[in-house]
């Protein structure tokens, strides 16, 4: 067994969730002890303790996975006793992400929720929580414990209380982002049925694009680097490589001389039931191509407009969700199906017909 421990840093009051191998909570001093195998750890580091009391006052999110032991006990121990010279070392691995492929999955789900709906200081933050690192326990004996996590990674703040004598005693106490009040009705709806039906959907053609890549890798971005994430997550969503190579399309083409930006705005207007969501995308589009582009005069992103990125993303993922449950069509068949929909939603033609 494999158990990642991972801290919501700045996490508000959450409902207690089990979803699949993994579970939100937060834990008593003596269950995170359990957790983290601290007697393990005190053999182990004998100078430097787990710090459960102070840790137990965060929200965690906690993943478990089973995995098959391959190699020899010694390489498990020693990794680099597995060198081989004539490996690549700089090849890269398009599909890893920045956390275990475990957390990744996990951590998609999660941030589904309408957290940018929830947060009460969409300027200091949309999201309702921050992953700063993971700690991983394997339960393989070969493998060597990392050092115990310190509290201060996390966000502590002062926090001072008046004792029975009426004197001021100074404590700490987690930084939070404040939820709205429907946030605790809204989160509990992250049920083992819900991820289920994400798991199927994740298995049908519709997600065979890096969709989860791009949006957890926003979530986990900062400054432009989330804005861009959400608008490639965007195209990988509902765009396809016939919208650029229009040699690829089918024939006849009903939206023939309509641009790909246009395509991918419509297909987002039907995916989310909403004409508006294609201008709200076109206006996204124009700022990530001034800032590709470096065009002069490019001016600040807006909290409204950074915040509207991430929610059209997740409309547009939720969105394919549901279609997947709905029908078992091709993904390029189910794509021209949203474009021609849109397309009369919005009121869209094409500057050219189709021979």
């Amino acid at each position: 067994m494999r158990r990642h421990i991972c801290p919501l840093d700045l996490a508000d009051s959450l409902p207690a969730l089990q979803f699949g191998e993994a579970r939100v909570a937060k834990f008593p001093a003596k269950d995170l002890e359990t957790r983290f195998d601290a007697p393990r750890l005190a053999r182990v580091f004998p100078s430097q303790s787990l710090e459960s009391v102070r840790l137990a006052q965060f929200h965690w999110l906690v993943v478990e996975e089973k995995v098959e032991l391959v190699q020899e006990p010694e390489l498990r121990a020693v990794p680099g006793l597995d060198f081989d010279m004539l490996k690549d070392f700089g090849e890269i691995d398009p599909h890893l992400g920045r956390f275990p492929t475990a957390v990744e999955n996990a951590l998609f789900f999660l941030i589904l929720a309408p957290w940018e709906a929830y947060s009460t200081m969409p300027q200091v933050d949309w999201r309702a929580f921050r992953v700063p690192w993971i700690y991983t326990l394997d339960e393989d004996l070969f493998v060597f414990p990392g050092r115990p996590p310190s509290a201060d990674s996390l966000s502590l703040e002062p926090w001072y209380v008046e004792d029975a004598d009426g004197k001021s005693i100074e404590l700490e106490r987690p930084t939070v982002l404040q939820l709205s009040n429907s946030a605790q009705a809204g989160v509990a709806s992250l049920t083992d049925t819900a991820w289920k039906d994400l798991q199927a959907a994740r298995k049908t053609p519709l997600f065979q694009t890096p969709i989860v890549h791009f949006f957890v890798r926003a979530f986990l971005s900062d400054g432009m680097d989330e804005v861009m994430a959400h608008m490639t997550a965007l195209e990988a969503a509902v765009g396809l490589e016939s919208d650029q190579r229009s040699s690829r399309r089918q024939r006849p083409d009903p939206h023939l001389g309509l641009p790909a930006r246009e395509r991918i705005a419509n297909r987002i207007a039907a995916a989310v039931g909403n004409a508006q969501a294609r201008q709200e995308y076109l206006s996204l589009f124009d700022i990530r191509s001034a800032y590709i582009h470096g065009r002069a005069g490019l001016k600040p992103v807006s909290t409204d407009d950074r915040v509207l990125a991430r929610r059209l993303a997740r409309q547009v993922i939720q969105a394919l969700v549901r279609l997947a449950k709905q029908t078992n069509r091709t993904r390029e068949a189910e794509l021209a199906n949203l474009l021609d929909t849109g397309c009369k939603m919005t009121g869209t033609v094409s500057a050219k017909s189709s021979p």
